[in-house]
């Protein structure tokens, strides 16, 4: 794996924060702008991915990081489900749809494949940073 020197050099993280900037470039749009609970909710869980991956990345070791890391993998998930009711009251087209929903799938399997590597990682407890 390569080196780390800060959370951005995480591809989980830069995943991340392409949906986000996607997620906000949709969410200001039409109809779904007007919905401030869905548009609200999508918006804090694309933002818990990139924001969990950061502060997981500045605690203390491995075990406190991949906690963080199951959070962001988590809301990966939840805005997954989100994309569902944006799809089904027709804020967003189904090629829009896929985009967003395969872009929160890549986050969350890169993310699981860095929990992963924490687990199996000879460097328990080793801070990154």
């Amino acid at each position: 794996m390569a080196s780390i020197e800060k959370f951005e050099d995480i591809e989980a993280w830069q995943k991340a924060r392409e949906l986000t900037r996607e997620i906000y470039r949709i969410t200001n749009q039409g109809a779904f702008a007007r919905d401030f609970g869905l548009r609200d909710q999508i918006r804090r869980a694309a933002v818990s991915i990139m924001s969990n991956i950061a502060e997981g990345f500045g605690r203390g070791g491995n075990k406190e990081f991949i906690q963080f890391l199951s959070t962001a993998k988590g809301s990966a998930a939840e805005l997954q489900a989100q994309l569902y009711v944006a799809l089904d009251a027709e804020y967003i087209t189904i090629e829009q749809f896929r985009q967003l929903y395969d872009l929160a799938q890549s986050s969350g399997k890169l993310t699981g494949g860095f929990i992963r590597y924490l687990q199996k990682s000879d460097h328990k407890g080793v801070k990154f940073s």
